[in-house]
C-alpha cells in the first residue's frame, strides 16, 4: 500500500475469467462493517477516493472497498459487449467480496451502483447491513438517460486538463452550480486516464455507449419499486441532487412512504450525481453508518455479539 495514495491494488478473477480490480482502503481487521462503493455507468473507483479516505480515517474507521466495474479503470475489458449488464456486475461484485472473505457490509451506490444494490438484495438481501443511495432510486427519469446519452456520445477527449474541465463545465456546470475549482479538478481525474503520449482519455471501454445509445426513452422504462421494497428492513439513506434529472423529488418521496425509515439528504447546487466527498456528506454517511451498526448491535442477542 502507498503511504501517500492511502489504499491497496486488489485484483481479482471473475466468474467467466475476466481480470478485474477494486481498490482497498483502511484496516482489514477494523472491528467496524466494511463499506463497498459502487460507481456510476462509466465511472471507477477514483470517485470515492475523498470519501473511503474518510471513512478509514474516522473516530470509526472502516475498511472501504471501492470497485472498478468489467471494461472501467484498472478492470480488463469485455470483448462482448453483452455482457455489460447489471446483473452481471453484480455477480462480480460477490466474486470479488468472496475472494475477500467479506460476509456483510455496508454499501455505496452512485447512479449505477444503487441499481446493482437493488439486484444484490435479490440475489444476496444477508450480505446487505446498511446502504447509501446516491441519486438513484426505484424509477429512473427519461430525461436523466436522455442527458446521459448526450454527453457520453461522443464522449469528449480533451488535449490537456484544462480543455478536460471545461468540457465537463459545459456537460454538466448548469446542474452543478455549487462546485468549486478544485471539485472540477477532482471529476476530470477521476473520469480520465492519461496515455503514454500524454493524452487524455475517458477511462471506460468506448462500448458502453452503445448499452445507452440503444435506450428507446419513447417507452415506459421500466421500474424496481419491488426490489426497493425487499430493503425495507435494511437502514437506508438516499441523497438526491436538487437539480438532479435521473432522479426526480417525487419518487424520493415516494420511497420514504415505501420504506419508513429511510432517511434523505437533498444536495443543493448539485445534480446528477452528488459529489460525495463535498460539504457535510461524509460526515453525514459516516453517521449513519455508525448509527445502523449501533442500532444493529442493540438488536442482537448477547451471544451473537
Amino acid at each position: 500500500m502507498s503511504s501517500t495514495d492511502g489504499f491497496s491494488d486488489f485484483f481479482y478473477t471473475a466468474p467467466d475469467g475476466l481480470r478485474l480490480h477494486a481498490r482497498i482502503y483502511g484496516e482489514t481487521n477494523s472491528g467496524t462493517w466494511p463499506v463497498v462503493c459502487l460507481p456510476g455507468l462509466t465511472r471507477n473507483a477514483r470517485d470515492f477516493h475523498e470519501l473511503a479516505l474518510y471513512l478509514s480515517r474516522t473516530a470509526n474507521p472502516r475498511k472501504v472497498i471501492a470497485f472498478d466495474y468489467r471494461g472501467r479503470g484498472q478492470s480488463a475489458y469485455d470483448p462482448d459487449i453483452g455482457h455489460y449488464t447489471i446483473g452481471i456486475e453484480a455477480g462480480d461484485v460477490l466474486a470479488g467480496l468472496a475472494a475477500l472473505d467479506v460476509e456483510e457490509a455496508a454499501f455505496i451506490g452512485t447512479s449505477r451502483g444503487g441499481l446493482i444494490i437493488h439486484v444484490l438484495g435479490a440475489l444476496r438481501p444477508a450480505i446487505l447491513k446498511a446502504i447509501v443511495l446516491n441519486d438513484i432510486g426505484p424509477v429512473i427519469e427519461a430525461a436523466g438517460l436522455a442527458h446521459i446519452q448526450t454527453y457520453l456520445d461522443p464522449a469528449p477527449k480533451p488535449k490537456s486538463r484544462a480543455e478536460a474541465i471545461d468540457a465537463q463545465r459545459v456537460a454538466h456546470g448548469a446542474d452543478f452550480p455549487a462546485l468549486t475549482e478544485a471539485d472540477w479538478e477532482r471529476m476530470v481525474s477521476a473520469l480520465y486516464r492519461e496515455t503514454d503520449e500524454g493524452l487524455l482519455l475517458p477511462d471506460f471501454d468506448p462500448q458502453l455507449v452503445e448499452t445507452v445509445a440503444g435506450l428507446d426513452l419513447s417507452k415506459p422504462l421500466p421500474d424496481l419499486w419491488p426490489h426497493f421494497e425487499a430493503l425495507a428492513a435494511i437502514p437506508l439513506l438516499a441523497i438526491r441532487g436538487a437539480n438532479s434529472k435521473l432522479l426526480s423529488a417525487d419518487t424520493l418521496d415516494e420511497m420514504q412512504k415505501r420504506h419508513p425509515g429511510m432517511e434523505a439528504i437533498t444536495v443543493k447546487g448539485q445534480g446528477h450525481a452528488p459529489f460525495l466527498e463535498t460539504g457535510n456528506l461524509p460526515g453525514a454517511i459516516a453517521a449513519f453508518l455508525d448509527e445502523a451498526e449501533c442500532l444493529d448491535r442493540i438488536s442482537k442477542p448477547q451471544d451473537q455479539i
